[in-house]
């Protein structure tokens, strides 16, 4: 914290006669019979009317306690914000929610984007509980309008089989949570939930692509590396069929992220190596959870297509 000098009052009185001087001679002084209080001496003012002196005393003193009054009430401040610290998380997380909501109600009605912003709080968890189960703390999950949401750690894990595992996770929740929306769905007859299951299906797909920094390129970390440059193509090509700022927002921290770590991964180190060095039978099982999610997701989403020719509000009929 920055600290500031105040400045403690004006510099002493000088006595009447200005500044100091070189003594007057012995026969300039008066007699000491008329010499006992003479009538400028500010001293010799009556008993009840204070002095410069004092005056100045008192407003030092003032001035001084008021410092320290305003020094205890800022230490008290920090130390509530202290004891908010865990709340502030949450605050930020449904902060950023409610704004998103804000967003999205624009083009879909509020209901259908509190829907999504749920959809997207669950997938985000996922990756949350993967990295807890990891011993690494993380962040709640952040939203950001149009790009969906994020969480924050200092790491995905010490190998490339724990990032797979917490990229992974991230799509298996948000799966299941839009399964259940798409069942919800079907009993029901809504084609609003219908819809909304279709939209969630549709994101964890999208997020399986097998480039860095999505969860398909996580799990990619583990399965094979060089399929980095194999869904960086991919991506290339679909922002050409259908431009999106969305995706060229990808493509550029990708693109830096995956030439990143391909030079990391030439260097040969120990480290590099004990990272990306992961047991067959792990490479099957990451894998078989890969593609199963795709699997899963297409079915899902031919399940929940919805078709309209005047296009859908996605708003509760």
């Amino acid at each position: 914290m920055d600290s500031s000098d105040f400045p403690l009052g004006s510099p002493a009185p000088v006595l009447p006669g200005g500044s100091p001087s070189t003594p007057a001679p012995p026969s300039a002084y008066p007699s000491v019979a008329h010499s006992a209080q003479p009538a400028s001496d500010p001293f010799a003012a009556g008993k009840g009317e204070p002095g410069p002196l004092r005056r100045l005393r008192k407003r030092i003193g003032s001035m001084f306690a008021a410092i320290v009054a305003a020094v205890a009430k800022f230490f008290a401040a920090i130390k509530s914000l202290l004891l908010l610290l865990p709340k502030l998380k949450l605050l930020t997380t449904s902060g950023t929610a409610l704004v998103s909501v804000a967003a999205y109600s624009l083009f879909w009605g509020w209901e259908f984007a509190a829907g999504f912003v749920l959809l997207l709080f669950l997938h985000e968890m996922g990756h949350v509980i993967a990295l807890r189960r990891e011993g690494i703390k993380a962040s709640t999950p952040m939203f950001i309008p149009f790009l969906g949401a994020a969480i924050f750690a200092k790491s995905l894990g010490d190998n490339a089989l724990a990032e797979a595992r917490v990229g992974l996770a991230g799509p298996i929740l948000g799966t299941l949570a839009a399964a259940a929306v798409a069942v919800a769905g079907a009993i029901t007859g809504s084609s609003f939930l219908l819809a909304l299951a279709y939209v969630g299906f549709l994101i964890n797909l999208f997020n399986l692509l097998p480039v860095v920094p999505l969860d398909g390129g996580r799990a990619m970390a583990a399965m094979a590396p060089w399929m980095w440059f194999i869904g960086f193509g991919a991506l290339v090509a679909l922002v050409f069929v259908y431009p999106n700022p969305i995706l060229f927002i990808i493509i550029f921290f990708g693109g830096m992220e995956t030439w990143r770590r391909w030079q990391a991964r030439k260097s040969r180190s120990l480290e590099q190596a004990a990272y990306y060095r992961v047991l067959p039978h792990h490479r099957v099982l990451v894998g078989a959870v890969y593609i199963g999610l795709i699997v899963a997701l297409a079915f899902g989403m031919h399940e929940t297509h919805i078709l309209s020719s005047g296009g859908h509000s996605f708003r509760v009929a």
